[in-house]
């Protein structure tokens, strides 16, 4: 149990280290380059480290349901969806939102059993858990000022709160 949950820790801090990356070369690039670069380079990295780790047996695909090939299709949609969202929020609060996210339909799918997951009873206390932590991401945001996060409404800037960037 406790690999398992020092493998989640690192899980978190390397795809949240991973989104910065990715936000910054999509400060360079089109979104769309952005995904192929990522993508292409974890697919070049996973194959040398597959083939050094296992060898031919890397490719032998047993029992796999068809529907699983849609895994890589769902990652385009998870580099553009959060590199375009933490261009848009911020790298925290996308990060928060997309945790929460990930956490209620993780529940979601365990507790109806989908997607060939075995069935986990629902509980009350799981959805008071992401009850709160939705509680905690609105606290996170609504709880700032928009002053620090607007430069140009910002003291000695010398535009008014609220004035649109021009220049």
């Amino acid at each position: 149990m406790l690999a398992g949950l020092v493998l989640a820790l690192i899980a978190g801090a390397l795809v949240s280290l991973q989104n910065i990356f990715n936000t910054k070369v999509n400060e360079h690039t089109g979104s769309w380059s952005t995904t192929t670069l990522v993508l292409g380079m974890g697919f070049a990295a996973s194959l040398v480290m597959g083939l050094i780790m296992e060898g031919k047996n890397m490719f032998t695909l047993q029992h796999m349901q068809p529907w699983y090939w849609l895994s890589g299709m769902i990652g385009v949609g998870v580099v553009i969806c959060l590199v375009q969202a933490t261009r848009i929020l911020g790298a925290t609060y996308a990060i928060s939102i997309v945790l929460t996210a990930q956490l209620g339909f993780a529940l979601l799918w365990d507790s109806m059993g989908w997607l060939g997951l075995a069935k986990v009873p629902f509980s009350f206390n799981q959805l008071i858990g992401v009850l709160i932590i939705v509680g905690g991401i609105l606290v996170f945001k609504l709880g700032g000022t928009s002053d620090a996060k607007d430069p140009a409404g910002a003291p000695g800037s010398g535009k008014p709160q609220g004035a649109l960037h021009t220049d």
